[in-house]
């Protein structure tokens, strides 16, 4: 095996990889990760002077390479895979029946909200960020405070609808384990505390809207919010884990002006695998303490 000539295409090669990364804009660690010790090891060989371990250790590495470009190409299917199109987001589906978290949520509420309610905020959603797609291609600017308003009032409607749906499920309640209890422990005292905090809040929020334990990566702890309506005294920079839909859609039909039966008795389908599935992975989010 010709050494120096096999060094001089796997050089050429890695020039061209490189450029070709770099168009791509891969975020794969493991990748980068690889493509620098492959720069390090070929600036550190005398073509000259190559050796058989050399290019064996030069082979194993083109290897590694390939197989990684490979797996890479995969996270980025699956990412493009996972984009919404402008205007084209759709009613996920309910996790379970519609009579499913009865007695607690009756089935006639739970058809009514998932499928009239919801489909309406993602029908919003879709024709408000249309709408603005239409003002940038006419450069018509004229609405974008109406569209504007349509997307966040909306798409926080969606948004939150989805989550809720998860956050529940038959033969739910309990408490909490692990990683999310103990820091429920930390930021609140004990769980009763943060129950009472959360069932008040929710009792409490004005007019429609929605009780949320949130994650807080800056002072990083838990919070407990209110949010009227869906998006109004909603706090930036937090993630949702834990939301109470305390719109009279969600309860009237059963508990009639009762909110506070609905809000105590909800606790009994509280999907905590769910909710301790979310922080883990926003606990992970970190923002410096200002």
């Amino acid at each position: 095996m010709d050494y120096k000539a096999y060094f001089l295409e796997v050089k050429n090669w890695f020039e061209k990889i490189k450029l070709y990364t770099q168009s791509k804009r891969y975020d794969y660690e493991e990748l980068e990760d690889s493509l620098k010790r492959m720069d390090f090891f070929i600036n550190s060989i005398k073509e000259d002077e190559i050796t058989e371990n050399e290019t064996i250790s030069l082979q194993t590495l083109v290897k590694d390479i390939n197989e990684l470009l490979r797996e890479g190409e995969k996270i980025e299917e699956n990412s493009r895979q996972m984009v919404i199109p402008i205007g084209q987001h759709n009613l996920p589906p309910l996790p379970y029946n519609y009579n499913a978290l009865e007695p607690h949520i009756s089935n006639e509420i739970m058809k009514l909200h998932h499928d009239k309610h919801h489909q309406s905020y993602v029908d919003g959603l879709n024709r408000a960020e249309k709408m603005m797609q239409k003002a940038r291609e006419t450069n018509d600017f004229s609405m974008l405070k109406h569209w504007e308003r349509e997307a966040s009032f909306h798409g926080s409607g969606h948004y939150l609808h989805t989550l809720f749906w998860e956050s529940m499920c038959p033969k739910g309640g309990g408490e909490p384990k692990g990683a999310l209890m103990r820091q429920i422990n930390r930021d609140f005292g004990n769980y009763n505390a943060f129950k009472k905090h959360f069932s008040e809040a929710a009792k409490q929020v004005e007019g429609s809207g929605w009780a949320i334990l949130v994650w807080s990566p800056r002072p990083r702890r838990l919070e407990i919010l209110q949010s009227e309506k869906h998006n109004n005294l909603t706090q930036w920079d937090t993630i949702p884990l834990l939301p109470l839909d305390v719109w009279e859609h969600a309860y009237y039909l059963q508990y009639k002006n009762n909110r506070g039966e609905y809000v105590d008795k909800w606790w009994n389908i509280v999907k905590w695998p769910a909710v301790e599935d979310r922080f883990g992975k926003a606990q992970k989010l970190q923002w410096k303490p200002v």
